[in-house]
């Protein structure tokens, strides 16, 4: 009897463990495109012309306009890849946009600038839980802990995304 006591207690550990882990697990339809719109702070991931999800977000500190430089505190406008991930992040979950592209270093270098990079949808500082108010980050689409777990199973590398004014 105290084995099988033992044995639902682990159970119930293991089980709720895994519902606090930040790596989920989507098995509903592939997302083929991230659109992110940067006036309306509204990112949709879609499957073709199907809106799956849609998330709120922040910005860089000087969101208008397209990212020139390193530094300038903007996001990048255009269409870009996710081209990587970050488990380890220091925003809890994150997922890399493949700025700079050969037109962006083009046009910083013609500026004697560099382009910068570490571009990503993250989610919040891992040194700070809870919101960092309106437009906080370097340059990068910040969303809730919770959202960046989602967006992190569902959104796979190579997948285009493209970001509006």
């Amino acid at each position: 009897m105290k084995i099988l006591k033992l044995l639902a207690i682990m159970l119930t550990i293991v089980g709720l463990s895994a519902c606090g882990s930040k790596f989920k697990t989507y098995k509903g339809p592939e997302v083929t495109h991230v659109v992110v719109n940067k006036t309306a702070r509204k990112m949709y991931l879609l499957h073709h012309n199907r809106v799956l999800e849609d998330y709120d977000f922040d910005l860089g500190f000087a969101p208008a306009g397209h990212k020139g430089e390193e530094g300038d505190g903007r996001t990048p406008e255009g269409t870009y890849l996710i081209d990587r991930r970050n488990p380890n992040s220091k925003f809890h979950l994150s997922i890399g946009i493949s700025y700079p592209n050969a037109f962006d270093r083009a046009q910083a270098h013609a500026r004697g600038k560099s382009p910068g990079g570490d571009i990503f949808i993250h989610g919040q500082p891992n040194a700070f839980k809870g919101r960092n108010g309106a437009d906080w980050t370097a340059g990068c689409i910040a969303v809730r802990d919770k959202e960046i777990e989602w967006i992190y199973a569902m959104v796979r590398d190579g997948t285009p995304i493209t970001i509006q004014p």
